[in-house]
């Protein structure tokens, strides 16, 4: 507990990854057979092995996707453990259950879903993806009688995250059709339109949207995609596990009008809504046909199964599972959800801020107006490897966490900001660096 408390307290170093063999000298062998006691192992943990690690939730970690979770969702997140609950069924946590369904019916109404929408709160956006992807093809084959074609199919587009792909290709051995994107980077209905006017539609299980991509932070043209699958009886599936997060804030809702007519949506509350590691929202419009699809059925689960209860454990990839999506639901009861609105609108603002300093610096080019959060640009000049030493040079400083990218096959950079504490000043250090 002190040493959470002491990590809670101010800003944290920002930490950095040295190499395998500079660890394990400076650790050496920590198990043994008597052990070392309580104390002695967490100074191995503070002294050696937590300076190896990166603060995501430093103002100046603008690399990936971070997060910044509050302090209240922290220690929450102790006493989740300390009372070792088990968060996959009514009969075993009723307290945690109602308390979760509370926080995913906020996110539902935030993206304008009816009030019996459901589901349940997943390790991360992965698991979320497959789970939804799960329940739509389980949809699709009801619609067919039961019978499975020679090949399921799914529409995903240039810049769908890799776990997406992952889930449909090498778990569920399902085949991609994939989609242009326009010159912002996003799947439009016009594009969508055209990629399936020869597709047989009985065998799609799902079109998947992006409402936040991970690289350019651009939300698909989601009304145009909502009315083409509606009107063909296609699952639409919205991934948001990072941008979704941005339906709390005014001035972005508008990005995500048709949002509300999809049949699924995730997103990460450990990315931009102040939650620690793990948790991801997945939220049905039709939570049933979804607990058709997922629930698992034994002779020892019949107890659970068959009470007619909300049981998370039947809503995903899952049966154990922890209850993470209390920290999170105690974060809300704690701040208000009026403060997590200003929260994301505070760094929507420091994005723009950022985007405005970019195109006032001569040796800097910004590659694209920001939907969201983040904010890609090039150093004018440089190559690959100039963006490798200068983020590896960052790094050891202790200045930054900022990695390169790519955008339409040509080195660049870009920033994440999710961090409310993040500032333009701290913008401001990052792009000095680059003169």
């Amino acid at each position: 507990m002190r040493a959470t408390l002491d990590r809670l307290r101010g800003e944290p170093a920002l930490g950095s990854a040295p190499t395998p063999q500079e660890l394990d000298a400076r650790v050496g062998p920590s198990i043994s057979a008597a052990g070392v006691g309580a104390e002695a192992a967490l100074r191995i943990w503070t002294d050696d092995l937590a300076p190896a690690n990166v603060a995501v939730d430093h103002p100046r970690y603008l690399a990936f996707i971070p997060g910044a979770p509050t302090p209240e969702a922290v220690l929450f997140d102790m006493l989740v453990s300390a009372e070792s609950i088990y968060g996959g069924s009514w009969l075993e946590a009723a307290g945690a259950t109602h308390a979760e369904n509370e926080a995913l019916a906020w996110l539902a109404e935030l993206a304008g879903f009816p009030a019996e929408a459901g589901g349940c709160f997943v390790p991360g956006g992965t698991t979320g993806n497959l789970s939804a992807l799960v329940a739509a093809r389980h949809a699709a084959l009801a619609r067919r009688g039961g019978v499975a074609p020679r090949r399921w199919q799914a529409v995903i587009s240039a810049e769908t995250h890799s776990s997406v792909a992952y889930a449909l290709e090498r778990v569920m051995d399902v085949d991609t059709i994939r989609v242009p994107v326009d010159d912002r980077g996003r799947l439009t209905g016009e594009a969508l339109a055209e990629a399936l006017q020869d597709a047989d539609e009985t065998t799609l299980i799902a079109v998947v949207a992006t409402a936040g991509t991970t690289n350019l932070g651009t939300v698909d043209d989601l009304a145009g995609i909502a009315r083409l699958c509606a009107s063909r009886g296609i699952w639409m599936h919205v991934d948001g596990a990072y941008g979704a997060a941005a339906l709390a804030a005014p001035s972005a809702r508008d990005l995500f009008a048709g949002i509300e007519q999809a049949d699924s949506f995730i997103v990460d509350p450990h990315k931009w809504l102040f939650a620690p590691y793990d948790c991801c929202a997945l939220v049905y419009r039709d939570p049933e046909g979804a607990r058709r699809a997922h629930t698992q059925h034994a002779d020892y689960l019949d107890a659970v199964t068959s009470r007619g209860e909300w049981n998370p454990s039947d809503y995903g990839i899952h049966l154990s599972r922890r209850a993470r999506g209390l920290p999170f639901w105690f974060s809300l009861v704690a701040h208000g959800t009026a403060a997590y609105t200003a929260a994301v609108e505070t760094t929507l603002t420091i994005a723009r801020s950022a985007a405005e300093q970019i195109r006032g610096r001569p040796d800097l080019n910004l590659l694209l107006e920001p939907d969201l959060s983040v904010v890609i640009f090039e150093r004018v000049g440089w190559t690959a490897a100039d963006y490798v030493e200068w983020s590896g040079e960052l790094a050891r400083r202790g200045d930054a966490f900022v990695t390169p990218t790519t955008h339409r096959g040509q080195p660049c950079t870009r920033l994440a900001i999710v961090n409310p504490r993040t500032t333009s000043a701290d913008i401001k250090i990052v792009l000095d660096t680059l003169a």
